[in-house]
């Protein structure tokens, strides 16, 4: 299919999948959202991205988890545009470089970036979202390694000062649980009923865990649980983010709008994954 043909049909399904989702009124300071296909997890997202408002947002940092190359911190990209269907996406240079400057960051290859998808998948929702403000828009991809609980406070505490600036917003990518045989996580509580059931209930625990905004308890959760949410080092950074901000008597509060998983596990051979939207806004 021609490019032109591809980026139209793009357009026009991030168009009808934000028009069916609801704005609650307040802007996003930071977005949690799927990254799967978007056949899967497109409208569960637009319920994330229709919280944003472009006419006060400037730059879009994306945090993603590392799904393939092993990685104990976080890295930048070498590159200096992301190209979508929709238009080039600039990465912002002079916030790459602060963030090299701490020490903290590693290079990742062009190799790495290209092979991992929980980056990419936010440009063109981050690109749609945005596209009233192109000229202005840079934004600032991170990909989040397998962070110690120490490391996801380290770069809270790195984060929390771009979090605090009303011109960023922070596009946290995660999907939920995925469960099943292939994933190597068959968790079920029988109490709750069918297998997709038990799973709603074990996310549903950890999406309110999320909106209490309590990095503790959400790590004793992934520890109790061991719940497959691939992003949840960069969902740890967020919420230690947010910890130090509160400290300075900044008011937050995070709601989730969506939930959906891919398909309904009823026996041992199914198997699914979750996917959340929500938004942190700051009162």
């Amino acid at each position: 299919m021609p490019a032109l043909d591809w980026g139209a049909q793009l357009n026009a399904q991030l168009e009808s999948w934000l028009a069916q989702a609801q704005p609650t009124g307040r802007p996003a300071r930071a977005i949690i959202a799927p990254h799967a296909g978007y056949t899967y997890c497109g409208s569960c997202a637009a319920h994330a991205y229709k919280q944003v408002d472009p006419s006060i947002t400037r730059r879009v940092f994306i945090l993603g988890p590392s799904h393939h190359a092993p990685l104990s911190r976080c890295a930048l990209s070498t590159a200096d545009i992301y190209r979508t269907p929709l238009y080039d996406l600039r990465i912002d240079q002079k916030i790459y470089g602060e963030l090299w400057k701490t020490g903290m960051f590693e290079r990742m290859t062009i190799q790495i970036d290209e092979d991992e998808h929980s980056i990419e998948m936010h440009l063109p929702y981050t690109a749609k979202t945005m596209e009233s403000q192109k000229d202005e828009l840079t934004i600032v991809p991170v990909l989040v390694g397998a962070l110690s609980d120490s490391k996801e406070q380290m770069y809270g505490e790195l984060f929390s000062k771009y979090l605090a600036d009303p011109l960023n917003l922070f596009v946290i990518s995660s999907d939920f649980c995925h469960w099943g045989q292939r994933f190597r996580y068959t968790h079920y509580d029988e109490s709750q009923g069918e297998i997709f059931r038990s799973i709603q209930h074990l996310d549903k625990m950890g999406m309110d865990i999320i909106e209490q905004l309590d990095a503790v308890s959400f790590n004793n959760y992934l520890k109790k649980y061991h719940n497959t949410i691939c992003g949840r080092h960069p969902i740890g950074v967020l919420l230690n983010a947010v910890a130090e901000l509160r400290k300075s008597g900044m008011n937050m509060a995070f709601s989730f709008l969506n939930y959906a998983q891919s398909s309904q596990c009823k026996n041992w051979e199914d198997s699914s994954v979750s996917y959340a939207a929500g938004t942190l806004m700051v009162h």
